[in-house]
């Protein structure tokens, strides 16, 4: 006899009022309902490592307020072209030789030109070849593109929303909110996981970190990944100029440990990472966001250009908090599927 069960599908109906009075909970109330929630649906201990790759660096003609790469920031930064194929592959390898499940592509481009693609669905089959996780962040893509891409075995996409759908142009001009949404739809229609999040401390308000979670939690389906960065402010830029210096440069800590919180609440099933602005997060916060929920981290030395806290920093803190890494088939996949067991 063969017996399927279906697990239950996360709700996605969350109003923001809901989403609002967690938020307002005390904390240790919440980091308590937040653990439960984690240990319900993944292993408490276990903390995916992610490796993040700029394969294309600088030069994107969108103005987001926040990036380094920009062509409308002048920080300093060198634009580059497409890297070869092999310096990406061997890059992989270093990173899998370092304990990573996942390895994380991005180009700083608005959308990846069609002549650019070959290379790209050559990226994927190599790092799949290595037995990694694929993830890429290419901007804006069109069906066609999302297709090669499936069809290229590519695990996970990443476009983020970045925060509230209210906050957001406030930090980016030359694309929608609905633009990045558009994206979301082309990707889960090939087949692809989404990987999507923000970022917080951009001036945003409690309100916009609730409309930030509200709108990851209310789609269709809720993203596989959930990457939940703080700024990291970098002079040249927009954001950076006008908080580094002022005490909105760095998110309170107890606020950042409240939006992963919330964040793994609201989606139970997904990966929530601790992504950029980890490196200067102490290792008491970063402590807390495991409790409250966070799953899944970058690891080395560097993010697609600012510094993270590397390996080494990694391996001592999970050895001081009793954390591993986690191995094997990552967990997402299985409780998304219906479940066949036979008696």
């Amino acid at each position: 006899m063969t017996l399927q069960m279906t697990l239950p599908v996360p709700r996605a109906d969350w109003t923001r009022a809901e989403i609002a009075e967690l938020f307002d909970l005390p904390f240790t109330e919440l980091l308590f309902r937040a653990a439960e929630v984690h240990r319900a649906h993944h292993a408490a201990g276990e903390v995916q490592l992610c490796t993040l790759l700029s394969i294309k660096t600088g030069g994107c003609p969108e103005d987001c307020g926040y990036c380094s790469q920009s062509a409308n920031h002048e920080t300093g930064l060198k634009a580059d072209k497409l890297m070869a194929v092999d310096a990406v592959l061997a890059s992989a390898a270093e990173a899998k030789a370092a304990g990573s499940q996942r390895f994380c592509m991005g180009a700083a481009w608005r959308n990846p030109k069609d002549r650019d693609m070959d290379a790209i669905v050559q990226m994927v089959e190599g790092v799949r070849g290595m037995g990694l996780e694929t993830c890429m962040t290419l901007g804006m893509l069109a069906p066609r593109q999302a297709d090669r891409l499936a069809a290229a075995g590519l695990d996970y996409y990443n476009h983020n929303i970045d925060t509230s759908p209210e906050h957001y142009g406030n930090v980016i001009t030359t694309r929608t909110f609905a633009d990045r949404l558009e994206t979301l739809e082309h990707v889960r229609e090939a087949g692809i996981n989404v990987c999507c999040g923000g970022i917080v401390g951009m001036g945003e308000t409690r309100g916009d970190r609730v409309g930030f979670v509200h709108a990851l939690a209310t789609l269709p389906r809720h993203p596989e990944s959930v990457p939940v960065n703080a700024l990291v402010p970098v002079r040249g830029t927009v954001l950076g100029d006008l908080l580094v210096d002022t005490p909105m440069a760095k998110i309170d800590d107890i606020e950042f440990v409240r939006t992963v919180a919330v964040a793994r609440i609201a989606m139970p099933l997904s990966m929530v990472r601790l992504s950029a602005g980890r490196e200067s997060m102490s290792e008491a916060t970063q402590a807390l966001c495991f409790m409250a929920g966070a799953n899944s981290i970058f690891t080395g030395d560097k993010l697609l250009t600012t510094g993270n806290a590397g390996g080494g920093a990694d391996a001592a803190l999970f050895a001081k908090l009793g954390l591993r890494p986690m191995a094997g088939e990552e967990p997402m996949r299985v409780k998304q599927a219906h479940l066949e067991a036979t008696e």
